[in-house]
C-alpha cells in the first residue's frame, strides 16, 4: 500500500493574500519563497480528528487549524503579542507531550502553536 510521506502544503483562502502571506512571514517568521516553498526544521507532526462539535479548532465555522512547532512557545507569545496580534490569553500543558498556545490571524483563522516536550 501507498503511504503519504509528509505535509505537501497547507493552502488558506484570504481577501488579501499578500497581506496575509506577509502576516506569516513578519509575525510568525515563516520563510517561505514568492512561490509559498517553505523548508521547516525536522520534527513530529500530529494527524487529529476532533467532533464536529469541538471549539477547540476556533469558530464553528472553522473546519482546520495549522500548527506551528516553535522552540520557545513564551518568546512566540509575547513577539506575536507585541505585533498586535490575537493571542489568547490561555496556554495549556499536556505531560509528555509539550506546551499551546493560540493566536488568531488577520483573517480570522485560529492557530495553535506547540513546543513539544
Amino acid at each position: 500500500m501507498e503511504r503519504v510521506l509528509g505535509i505537501g502544503g497547507y493552502f488558506i483562502r484570504a481577501a488579501d493574500p499578500a497581506a496575509l502571506g506577509a502576516w506569516y512571514r513578519d509575525c510568525l517568521g515563516l520563510d517561505a519563497d514568492e512561490n509559498g516553498l517553505w523548508h521547516p526544521e525536522p520534527g513530529p507532526t500530529v494527524f487529529a480528528t476532533f467532533e464536529r462539535e469541538t471549539d477547540y479548532l476556533g469558530a464553528r465555522d472553522q473546519r482546520t487549524m495549522l500548527n506551528f512547532r516553535v522552540r520557545d512557545l513564551d518568546a512566540m507569545l509575547d513577539q506575536l503579542r507585541a505585533a498586535g496580534a490575537d493571542v489568547s490569553a490561555q496556554t495549556q500543558e499536556m505531560a509528555d507531550v509539550g506546551r499551546f498556545g493560540w493566536v488568531t490571524d488577520p483573517e480570522g483563522n485560529r492557530i495553535e502553536l506547540w513546543q513539544p516536550a
